[in-house]
């Protein structure tokens, strides 16, 4: 597929808010002070990386003598002010950036990010990160991830797996399954009980990313390089998406899956759970520790999706260094200090993945399962991404038309082709 150097059509072009610029200090790390870091993140000071990255901060004045100005910002603050901030003599020194073609790549591609590769070769950033999770923080000089300069340094991982209600199970005498066969028959034997077994959403991404799931059952790392990467054609009459959408329409007749999850949102269906209306949700890592903090009623465990070597999921948010950053030596200090195995223990026993932690730090029981889990799958190259990331439009329609199929309004063959259509339609607005 021949790629073309993308301008802003088709992609949310950011915007320019007066009250970041306004809220942006005069002081001296404004002007360059070479010995203040200047840093955003939008990560609460309760969180896993906001619990980490205080540490860091203390330890980088510790041991450099320097200063960290921090600023807390939102998520939608950075987003929709960076391409303006980080062009003006505003821009911090290091921020949290999200990864991704249409944010991280688009700036990138604008020359708004420094290119890292130096200062991945000098503290050996690329030998932490798993391949799958370096994909995101490269980009190439189209802002096309995967390949080209590192532009960001991830330092906690994502991925989407199964919780399930241990009390449920072992009331029904089952076990944890192992193949999808055996998935289908735990399923089955909740719903002869009159218990629908899966907590879904079609109105927000859960169901997304079962689809996306069941076809990576069939899939290989090509596939999820066409698709995400667009380095070929995607066939959605294939055996990858064929299956998908047909087994969330055979799931949804079986009664595995509720029509009713047609308006269902991710939070209804998460609670679901938490309240033990449904023994099984498949959903991401994010739900972690809210799940081990209000699901108290009852036993849970996870497990990896049976017969699957990939699973939905990426590095998290990224590191970045503006090209206009007064400090750079200062950022990639601080930097490497948030790579370093204790302050990636502090992630990992806060309800965090870390992703270059030493396992013997992790002390807390389920956290250890949960980063077992996500190192299982990054030595197999697992981590494959989200369904939505290939288009700026493809999550509301991919929402869409999954709602569609499990309401029975159009059959998995209408909606593949009307989603393939869509997802071609994006794609050639990023790529030509």
């Amino acid at each position: 597929m021949k790629k073309t150097k993308r301008s802003l059509a088709g992609i949310a072009v950011l915007g320019v808010s007066a009250l970041l610029l306004s809220g942006c200090s005069a002081s001296g790390s404004s002007e360059g002070d070479g010995n203040t870091l200047k840093l955003w993140h939008f990560e609460s000071d309760t969180s896993a990386m906001g619990i980490a990255w205080d540490e860091a901060i203390k330890v980088f004045e510790e041991e450099t003598g320097a200063t960290v100005e921090f600023e807390e910002k939102s998520f939608e603050q950075i987003r929709s002010t960076a391409s303006q901030v980080l062009n003006s003599d505003q821009a911090p020194d290091i921020l949290e950036y999200n990864k991704g073609n249409a944010t991280a790549g688009l700036l990138a591609s604008q020359g708004l990010l420094t290119d890292l590769d130096d200062a991945y070769a000098e503290y050996g950033w690329d030998d932490a990160l798993a391949p799958s999770l370096q994909t995101t923080a490269r980009y190439d000089e189209d802002g096309i991830m995967g390949s080209g300069a590192f532009y960001g340094v991830p330092n906690y991982g994502e991925f989407v797996e199964m919780y399930y209600n241990k009390d449920m199970f072992a009331a029904a005498g089952l076990e944890v399954p192992t193949t999808v066969a055996e998935l289908e028959s735990v399923m089955k034997a909740f719903t002869d009980q009159g218990i629908t077994p899966l907590a879904e959403s079609a109105a927000e991404y859960p169901l997304g990313q079962l689809w996306y799931q069941l076809a990576l059952t069939k899939a290989d790392r090509s596939f999820v390089d066409d698709y995400q990467l667009y380095t070929g054609d995607v066939d959605w009459s294939g055996p990858e998406l064929s299956y998908a959408t047909e087994t969330i329409k055979d799931w949804t007749d079986a009664g595995y899956i509720s029509t009713d999850a047609s308006g269902f949102k991710a939070e209804d269906a998460g609670t679901a759970f938490i309240n033990g209306t449904y023994p099984i949700f498949f959903s991401g890592s994010w739900w972690h520790n809210r799940f081990t903090t209000e699901a108290t009623g009852f036993d849970w465990g996870t497990f990896l999706f049976p017969e699957a070597d990939m699973s939905p999921g990426s590095a998290g948010n990224m590191w970045v260094i503006p090209e206009k950053a007064k400090n750079k030596d200062l950022a990639t200090q601080f930097i490497d200090i948030t790579m370093r195995p204790e302050i990636q223990a502090l992630i990992g026993n806060n309800g965090g993945i870390p992703v270059a932690a030493n396992t013997a730090d992790i002390t807390d029981p389920k956290s250890q399962e949960l980063i077992g889990n996500f190192n299982a799958l990054t030595e197999k190259d697992g981590i494959a991404f989200y369904p939505d990331w290939p288009t700026a439009t493809f999550y509301d329609q991919l929402n869409a038309g999954l709602q569609e199929l499990i309401n029975g309004t159009k059959s998995p063959a209408d909606v593949n082709e009307q989603l393939g259509g869509q997802y071609q339609s994006g794609v050639d607005d990023i790529v030509g």
